[in-house]
């Protein structure tokens, strides 16, 4: 020991320990709770030091608030650290926070997975200004607005058709279809074709699902160091950010590969059954021509182009790989969508094209089921006040981070009969959809900063459900029954089915 401390400590290190570690633990619980204290009479759970409340969010983040919301009430404030998170767990919270006060709540926090996978850069985590403004209209114009999402129908009845000859191939060898790498490809390829102007990562879809799904769970993870900043240090000894920084590295090898074959290719290699310039020919012009008031550099357009692939493909398999899942754990269900899906046409050979799904109201009940049931981001991309503001009565504080639990809410007794079964019927006679506009279902947002990619998905998940149940009759392998099919979720921002999702497809007898 030192020797300027008192001999009584020098010869007793046990002791001395003894005497200032409790001091020290009271001095800081003090200060963070100190720190800490919200004007806010919100209720919050009780927390500890440091740490905060980032305990209680659980492996499942969305079970694990949906249960203290339920303690707790539908406006809750949790501290996971030192920063204010105010959870919203029902409609009509939503509705305040993303329609009455939209603009107040339009922001993003900035947040480290935003700086470290998105170039801090991209449309969906851009804080509220023109920049956001600009880049979302650039992307909804030429590649999200109706007129393009109708323009790419041949795009997704191509696809489809090759998918559908993927499966009649695993038929006639006799083996089992792995459902979930099966979507994960279609739905890449699909998007790819849209956004980038040819597929890529062909033959390799096993590869770039489980990017994707590395992705995902990274988007998700709350870092602590965001909300208490000394602490930021612990991401680096326990290699989480190692991790990080190799998945941002192989989605940017795959982003140089598309840009540098944009700006290289000659003219005449244009794929002309697609148009002459795709969405990255667009962003690589705006960059030249300087043509909207401020310059986007080479990340900027890596980034924006990160948020259509990525965003664009893993939320869409998503809802294909629980949609069929639930079928198949609902046999009675699935008898009832053949039904209306083979009543269209007759010819079991033919593949279901876009104006055939225009006649299939059980097929939009049945989506909207596993939309709310299984939502792609339970937990949307978190908001963030721009101002202080009274919510129901409530004040919130500016610069507060703000978490919707979709998954809680399309759970809601309040809104929905046995909300835990899966009962497409209670959507037949109900005007409920999932744009945005009626909050007890908000699987893709609402709002300024609601998904502007809905219509593009949905229109390909419903032509590629139809699909593969006109033309085969499904099971699950070696015998399994629905009621014991595996229906865990991964942890991250997008919540997909832990184990791989497969099937045993015959051709149709009639």
């Amino acid at each position: 020991m030192p020797s300027f401390l008192p001999s009584y400590m020098a010869q007793d290190n046990t002791s001395w320990l003894l005497l200032i570690l409790p001091i020290f633990l009271i001095l800081l619980f003090k200060w963070y709770s100190k720190s800490a204290i919200s004007k806010s009479s919100l209720p919050s759970p009780p927390k500890l030091p440091v740490i905060g409340n980032l305990h209680q969010l659980g492996l499942y983040p969305p079970r694990t608030l949906h249960s203290l919301a339920q303690k707790y009430g539908p406006l809750m404030l949790l501290h996971p650290g030192r920063k204010a998170v105010l959870v919203v767990s029902s409609a009509e919270a939503a509705r305040e926070v993303m329609k009455t006060h939209d603009l107040v709540f339009s922001n993003r926090p900035k947040l480290k997975m935003f700086d470290m996978l998105l170039y801090g850069k991209d449309v969906a985590s851009a804080p509220c200004g023109e920049y956001w403004r600009q880049l979302r209209s650039i992307c909804v114009l030429p590649l999200l607005s109706n007129k393009m999402v109708q323009s790419l129908r041949g795009v997704r009845e191509e696809e489809t058709s090759i998918m559908m000859e993927k499966i009649k191939h695993a038929c006639s060898a006799n083996r089992s279809v792995n459902l979930s790498e099966l979507f994960s490809s279609i739905a890449n390829d699909v998007v790819c074709r849209a956004a980038l102007g040819r597929k890529y990562g062909e033959g390799s879809g096993r590869k770039f699902m489980e990017l994707l799904d590395n992705f995902g769970e990274l988007m998700g993870s709350f870092v602590l160091g965001d909300y208490t900043p000394w602490l930021d240090w612990l991401g680096h000894v326990n290699g989480f950010y190692a991790r990080t920084h190799a998945v941002a590295e192989e989605f940017d090898r795959f982003l140089e590969e598309v840009v540098e074959e944009h700006m290289n290719r000659p003219k005449e290699a244009y794929d002309s059954t697609e148009g002459d310039d795709d969405f990255v020919d667009l962003l690589l012009s705006l960059q030249r021509t300087n043509s909207i008031g401020f310059p986007i550099d080479r990340s900027a357009i890596k980034a924006v182009i990160l948020d259509m692939f990525a965003a664009g493909t893993d939320t869409t398999y998503t809802v294909l790989e629980w949609t069929m899942a639930e079928l198949l754990r609902h046999p009675n269900v699935m008898k009832k969508l053949q039904d209306e899906v083979r009543n269209v046409k007759g010819d079991k050979s033919h593949t279901l094209t876009e104006e055939d799904i225009d006649h299939m109201p059980y097929l939009r009940a049945v989506l909207k089921e596993t939309l709310r049931l299984h939502p792609p981001i339970p937990l949307l991309v978190p908001r963030e006040s721009m101002q202080e503001i009274k919510l129901l009565g409530h004040h919130i504080g500016a610069k507060t981070h703000v978490i919707v639990n979709a998954w809680a809410i399309a759970r809601d007794p309040v809104h929905w009969d046995n909300p835990q079964e899966f009962k497409p019927e209670r959507f037949l006679n109900s005007s409920i959809d999932y744009k945005g506009l009626d909050f007890q279902l908000i699987p893709f947002g609402a709002g300024r900063r609601g998904c502007p990619g809905t219509q593009l998905a949905m229109a390909l998940n419903e032509l590629v459900i139809a699909n593969v149940l006109y033309r085969f009759d499904w099971s699950l392998p070696k015998g399994e029954q629905g009621k014991d099919l595996d229906m865990c979720e991964t942890v991250g921002l997008t919540a997909h089915k832990k184990m791989p999702l497969l099937g045993i497809a015959l051709p149709r007898n009639k």
